[in-house]
């Protein structure tokens, strides 16, 4: 096994997930197989509790575990399917010790940080580093590590000391340290010595980047590449450049033309020749696909406006999945994505009253976009807002995407204004409610926060007769089941189902027990669908989710063309004449 470990310094937020995700894109297309794993020194047993505000949205696995954004990018960039193993918190770390301690593991010896904590990190990595994490279900080659937060820190240094065992514990040639550093632009100048400072830092604790990442606003000229090589002690060939960039999707290209994989391979000793040939072909593919993707958008001029109204817009990384999503659907409908972020407390008439200037611009920003995003979130603060959004693009015709509590509000606003019935609310919004359409599902722990929702891959069941509906279309009509990941305690009250289908909301997704509403759709509007699970999990760059896919090309007038592409995609995959990878 052979490990790359992603460390950073100077301030944290610098692109490290990225690095760390096109690092491991490159070595795909080398044929290698690669899995990834996530460090953050926080106490939380995992981040199912965070705030998103606080620290970005909460990703969720297969497996239902509640991980750290980055994860999200691990998958999307490398097409792999990670657990909650994969995510390491100082909690975790933690109560696992604790745990072994207390069913007497350790023979009664005193427990301490080195070498039972640092042990006990280094065993957790080389296990979940040989898991299968992609399709071929065989043994990695190479596992990424992202070492969260700044080196420095408090809380970081049991795994900087962890790490640096592992190094010699791995063995020559099989460890090699990414550190991400940032080359700030002062007065035009851009200055090294804050990534001078980050490498002695590092070096004092034990570790020894093989590699420097310089983050900075342009591009190094070859007189600080030479300052920042002969200072930190390396050769100006393990200093690159990671300067801003058109997207994301360009970093792995950036590294490449500067010789990263090159440097990459020589630094693990990974010998092409010892690879199998239909790995390195599949490799090849890989990069000429990411190539062709990333370059021809520069040729897209026109866009598509959607309008997400959320209640956690003063942090975008708070809806990072959802976002990607847009992009992956927005590169597949051939249009620029343009996101108009509505808070949703601002469509309310309470804001109205208050703040007349935001209520008026965040409806004008409502009602002049293409497509009304509704995202997950929690509790009562901005729903009525999101109803509203919900009522406007149900009746104006305007393309829907409800996720989550967005397919909740939207059932109450067609209780409330199809079927009459004004007090149509939801129990965690309005516990008085004297018309509960969402309630809290009966199995869900009330007490316990962490771990306890409906989370991971569930099966959803299309009901009869729906084959009208533009989702199937696109999920393909011959496909009964699908398979989406979930994070959810309310549900739409059973009660209520048959009096809501009357009057016109089709529920035609339920699940394997026929007692759980998944999806909904109205059947003559351009694109109304409000989902219970969390399709931009599962959405990847050349496999949009399918949810986002229909909403994305409804809202630039293109549905058509694109349902015929996914069922032509669709149909090349299921003949193995094709084969997604990315």
């Amino acid at each position: 096994m052979k490990y790359v470990l992603v460390s950073g310094g100077v301030i944290s937020g610098i692109g490290k997930g990225v690095i760390a995700s096109s690092s491991g894109l490159l070595l795909k297309t080398l044929g290698c197989k690669v899995t990834s794993i996530k460090i953050d020194p926080y106490m939380n047993v995992d981040a199912g509790t965070m705030a998103p505000t606080e620290h970005g949205e909460v990703f969720v696995l297969n497996d239902g575990g509640e991980v750290d954004l980055d994860l999200g990018n691990y998958e999307r960039y490398l097409n792999v399917t990670l657990t909650r193993d994969n995510n390491i918190t100082t909690g975790k770390m933690y109560k696992h010790v604790i745990e072994k301690e207390r069913r007497g593991d350790y023979l009664g010896r005193t427990v301490q940080i080195v070498p039972h904590l640092t042990d006990a990190i280094q065993d957790w990595v080389e296990r979940v580093a040989r898991t299968p994490a992609d399709d071929s279900n065989e043994e990695p080659d190479v596992c990424v590590i992202e070492l969260g937060g700044t080196l420095g820190d408090i809380e970081s240094a049991p795994f900087v000391e962890a790490m640096r065992q592992l190094r010699r514990r791995a063995g020559k040639d099989n460890f090699l340290q990414i550190h991400v550093s940032l080359v700030p632009v002062i007065h035009g100048e851009l200055k090294t010595k804050p990534t001078q400072q980050a490498i002695r830092d590092a070096r004092s604790a034990g570790l020894s980047p093989d590699l420097i990442a310089c983050r900075c606003e342009r591009s190094l000229d070859k007189a600080t590449t030479d300052k920042i090589a002969m200072f930190c002690q390396v050769e100006p060939e393990q200093v690159v450049s990671v300067h801003d960039v058109v997207s994301t999707y360009h970093v792995p290209i950036l590294l490449e033309q500067q010789g990263f994989l090159t440097q990459l391979s020589q630094g693990l000793k990974i010998d092409k020749q010892s690879i199998a040939p239909s790995l390195v072909t599949k490799g090849e593919r890989i990069w000429r696909q990411w190539k062709t993707l990333t370059t021809s958008q520069e040729h897209v001029y026109e866009t598509v406006s959607i309008a997400l109204v959320g209640k956690y817009v003063s942090l975008h990384d708070s809806y990072l999945s959802v976002i990607k999503s847009l992009e992956h659907a927005a590169m597949a409908c051939r249009r620029k994505l343009n996101i108009v972020w509505v808070d949703a407390t601002n469509l309310e008439q309470e804001t109205r009253e208050s703040n007349p200037e935001a209520f008026h611009k965040a409806w004008h920003d409502v009602c002049t976009a293409e497509g009304i995003l509704v995202p997950g979130g929690f509790g009562a603060r901005g729903t009525e807002g999101m109803i509203a959004a919900a009522h406007w693009a149900r009746t104006k015709g305007k393309p829907y995407l409800g996720i989550c509590l967005g397919m909740q509000v939207a059932v109450i606003e067609y209780a409330r204004n199809v079927c009459g019935i004004s007090g149509a609310h939801s129990i965690e919004l309005d516990q008085q409610t004297s018309d509960p359409v969402i309630i809290f599902m009966p199995e869900i722990d009330p007490v316990n926060m962490g771990g306890t929702m409906r989370l991971g891959s569930r099966p959803t069941i299309f009901q009869p007769n729906t084959e009208w509906s533009k989702l199937r279309s696109l999920y393909g009509l011959d496909r009964t089941t699908i398979d989406e990941r979930h994070r959810h305690r309310y549900e739409v009250n059973p009660e209520y189902i048959d009096r809501l289908q009357a009057a016109g909301l089709h529920f035609i997704g339920k699940d394997d027990k026929g007692e759980r509403m998944e999806i909904i759709e109205l059947k003559d509007h351009p694109w109304y669908v409000g989902v219970q699970f969390h399709p931009e999990y599962l959405s990847r760059v050349l496999a949009p989710s399918k949810p986002f896919l229909g909403f994305v090309a409804s809202a630039a007038g293109v549905f058509e063309p694109v349902v015929k592409a996914s069922q032509a995609r669709e149909a090349e995959l299921a003949n193995g004449v094709s084969e997604i990878i990315i």
